[in-house]
């Protein structure tokens, strides 16, 4: 059996930008340090002194930094290092997920392009030094849905085995007809859509600026799932895949329960296996409640990840070793979720 890491990280860096075209440079990124004021801490007790700048904007930059992890690894410098780390860890894959992209960046389409283009050319250059061990989420220019085909076809290309998004996408729900095309394209290219935690509104990630982070990066995530399922997005395109990461899996059978009753209102019914019958699967962490969970909705939609690079409450760098031999659920559970459900979320073979 595999064990594959259906949500780890990378942090990136100058470096990243490196690989933007020469015209989209004026764009890249710019990291600023912090040189009076009060001393700000990141996650894991860190001192934060480097921001990002993207179109105009500040973001932190050192904010979710997981220091049981090796600088060189979780920033992709030295990619044998992180290979080697993982073998430690008994970790045979890792599906690779950005940072600085689970906040809103900008709301210009060419900057998004630019910025989706360059980041998703670094990926594809990691993944060429560790093909079968690094898959990873290729970034859609949303805000320029004309270029999300061909950075789709790229990613299918080189690597990619999901397609990176967030919830309100270009301050839309994920219900919205604007994205009928990227569903069409998911399809086409037998990728699924990985919502992760993360929100791509700025109204809404600043009403919430002082919010640890449960509602700008999870509740929103919860809402995305409710609101696919309540028009029925996943019927309407049946054959893509979606996967609801780092967002725990405790909340799936409240989220059921509330629109099993608000379905019926409407006079139509909730499938016994909402899950199976709508390609849908979520992560969950080992923090979760399992046996309630696989009690409530089975145990062939679920998958793990470590959340690996940062320092949140999602974040548990054993969380595949534990699952395994920690004896909270069966054996035949833990492989299905370790290894299993994974590949079919993500098509691997």
């Amino acid at each position: 059996m595999a064990t594959i890491d259906a949500d780890a990280h990378v942090l990136e860096t100058p470096i990243t930008w490196e690989y933007m075209d020469a015209e989209h440079k004026k764009f890249a990124p710019i990291v600023v340090t912090q040189a009076t004021g009060e001393q700000l801490h990141g996650s894991s007790g860190n001192i934060m002194k480097e921001f990002w700048v993207v179109d105009g904007r500040i973001h932190n930059k050192q904010m979710n930094v997981g220091l049981d992890t090796a600088a060189e690894s979780r920033e992709m410098r030295d990619v044998q290092a992180r290979i080697d780390h993982m073998h430690e860890l008994e970790i045979d894959v890792q599906v690779l997920y950005p940072t600085l992209f689970l906040r809103p960046l900008t709301t210009n389409a060419e900057i998004d392009y630019a910025l989706c283009k360059g980041y998703n050319r670094w990926l594809a250059e990691i993944n060429k030094a560790a093909p079968q061990e690094l898959r990873w989420v290729v970034c859609p220019p949303l805000h320029a849905m004309d270029k999300v085909r061909e950075e789709l076809k790229f990613g299918k290309d080189n690597g990619a085995c999901g397609i990176f998004v967030r919830a309100m996408e270009t301050d839309r729900l994920p219900s919205d007809p604007y994205f009928y095309p990227l569903y069409e394209m998911a399809e086409e290219f037998d990728m699924p859509i990985c919502l992760h935690s993360g929100i791509a509104s700025f109204t809404i990630h600043e009403a919430y600026r002082t919010d640890p982070g449960f509602n700008r990066f999870k509740l929103t995530g919860v809402g995305s799932f409710h609101d696919l399922l309540f028009n029925d997005i996943p019927g309407k395109f049946p054959n893509v895949r979606w996967g609801f990461v780092e967002l725990s899996a405790q909340w799936v059978p409240y989220a059921l329960n509330d629109l099993e009753l608000r379905i019926n209102r409407h006079g139509r019914e909730l499938s016994s296996d909402p899950l199976g019958d709508n390609n849908m699967f979520v992560a969950c962490q080992v923090t979760d409640d399992l046996d309630y969970i696989l009690d409530s909705v089975g145990d062939d939609n679920i998958v793990v990840g470590t959340d690996y690079g940062h320092s949140d409450t999602s974040t548990e760098i054993e969380a595949l070793r534990k699952l395994r031999t920690d004896g909270k659920v069966k054996e035949s559970s833990a492989n299905k979720i370790l290894d299993d459900n994974a590949k079919r979320l993500y098509g691997l073979s």
